[in-house]
């Protein structure tokens, strides 16, 4: 089993089960010990800010304030550079813990020894 798991998530409220799939297999992985990097990506972008993911409604699915507190707790939470200035959303409005990185460091995280990239 990779010991670090790099999940980008693609979907927000306009595809939410996939959306809640990728938060609930990054915090299941925190809980589990492995190391976790969530990249925040596309509709996803917005759930960076203070609030938004209490919006977010799926039934029987764990709520997404609580997934979102677990993975910043034990993981890593990046929201994407161009997703944030395209939704002009910058450092000083994400929550705390919420970096902003692009391209780059996605590359370098998902090819790092030991890793399994995912894509939601």
């Amino acid at each position: 089993m990779a010991k670090k798991l790099v999940i980008k998530v693609t979907a927000g409220a306009d595809a939410p089960e996939r959306c809640s799939q990728a938060f609930t297999v990054a915090a299941v992985a925190v809980a589990s010990g492995v190391e976790v990097s969530l990249w925040l990506t596309g509709e996803s972008s917005w759930f960076a800010l203070p609030g938004r993911a209490a919006e977010f409604e799926l039934p029987h699915a764990a709520p997404l304030p609580d997934l979102l507190e677990s993975i910043l707790a034990g993981g890593r939470l990046t929201l994407c550079t161009q997703c944030a200035a395209r939704r002009e959303i910058t450092e000083k409005d994400v929550i705390e813990g919420v970096r902003i990185a692009g391209a780059q460091v996605f590359v370098q995280e998902s090819l790092a020894e030991d890793t399994q990239a995912l894509v939601y």
